[in-house]
């Protein structure tokens, strides 16, 4: 969906000159938000796949617009905007950041590292 542009405040007169760069930050952290999440999706289904080669489980992964659950036979791990949970009871604070890292449980981490560790945590505990 591309930006919207604003021409001229006598065209536009229920939005402000002034507030056009917050509205178009605003969209742009949605978009990336989105591509963060969607790849956050990706990651654990590729890891999950590839630790399943060598495991006797089978991982299956469903996204929605506000949930992620990777399920491992009678396990899950499920994250949220700012929620992890498992299936175990145990909880913590997730977040994606901008950078392309995950924030979980209050460390940092690349993505892809935060991904393949939990994936393979997931397959190959019992």
């Amino acid at each position: 969906m591309p930006l919207p542009v604003i021409l001229s405040e006598e065209k536009n007169s229920c939005i402000s000159l002034r507030t056009t760069p917050n509205l178009e930050a605003v969209h742009i952290n949605d978009r990336l938000h989105h591509e963060l999440w969607t790849s956050w999706a990706s990651l654990l289904r590729s890891y999950a796949a590839a630790h399943g080669l060598n495991s006797r489980h089978h991982a299956v992964v469903e996204v929605g617009a506000d949930e992620i659950t990777l399920r491992v036979a009678s396990r899950w791990l499920r994250f949220t905007h700012d929620l992890a949970e498992g299936s175990e009871g145990n909880r913590s604070s997730f977040s994606l950041e901008e950078d392309g890292t995950v924030k979980l449980d209050g460390k940092t981490q690349e993505m892809d590292l935060a991904a393949e560790q939990l994936a393979r945590e997931m397959m190959h505990s019992e």
